[in-house]
């Protein structure tokens, strides 16, 4: 395993994880700069056009939860985002997820497989371009999102959630914006099929060698250094 506190080895451009390092893909809150998602991955490629990586079946995560322990979207709509929360350990259960992200760009493609490596969808995460540290990287999510099925139709997600959250004041009216033209050149990309769609990463599999991440105890820690 990595050691999250050490600087991954580097390269001529920037310092780049080897294929197999552990590293952590986090979200901060959308009204503050706590760390509220985590998420340890295990690095499948990292070059100066893709960070893929692998989050596996099991893998202990932080989420945030309402104060009383309920999950966030048992909540209703009108109160999700203005009920106290706090953070709970939990594991991703189900078939894991391969997450894509290029640089600068506002969002990752994450792919979904159902049980026996039957592909499911790629799923377009619209969030803050993400900030590279020595253990990972830190985004923050903008609530939109889109699905794209494998006969490469795709659908809007979560827009009553996006309508909410600014309604309850954790997106300006111009932050919006930007999210939406996000969306609208994502979904270019997907008509015109350009990466990292085209890259066939369907076919993926993970190396069975490989052992679960754990969540270290110093998960929230503020980086001492951040790029982009």
């Amino acid at each position: 395993m990595t050691d999250l506190t050490t600087p991954p080895t580097t390269s001529s451009e920037a310092a780049r994880w080897a294929p197999g390092s552990h590293v952590l893909w986090r979200y901060k809150e959308n009204a503050g700069n706590r760390i509220h998602i985590c998420r340890p991955v295990t690095v499948v490629q990292d070059t100066e056009e893709l960070l893929a990586v692998w989050m596996a079946p099991g893998t202990e995560c932080v989420k945030p939860v309402l104060a009383d322990g309920t999950p966030v979207h048992h909540e209703p709509l009108a109160t999700r985002y203005t009920k106290p929360r706090a953070l709970r350990r939990d594991r991703w259960f189900g078939t894991g997820v391969l997450k894509l992200a290029r640089p600068a760009e506002p969002w990752s493609v994450w792919l979904f497989w159902d049980p026996g490596w039957r592909f499911k969808n790629w799923y377009v995460n619209l969030e803050e371009p993400r900030a590279r540290w020595a253990g990972g990287i830190d985004s923050e999510d903008h609530f939109l999102d889109i699905s794209v099925r494998p006969d490469r139709t795709w659908q809007w997600h979560d827009e009553d959630e996006f309508a909410q959250a600014q309604r309850a004041g954790l997106m300006g009216a111009g932050k919006a914006r930007e999210v939406r033209a996000a969306g609208r050149a994502a979904i270019d990309v997907i008509h015109s099929w350009g990466l990292p769609f085209s890259d066939n990463w369907q076919h993926w599999r993970p190396d069975p060698d490989w052992a679960i991440p754990p969540l270290p105890d110093d998960w929230d820690r503020t980086p001492a250094h951040v790029t982009s």
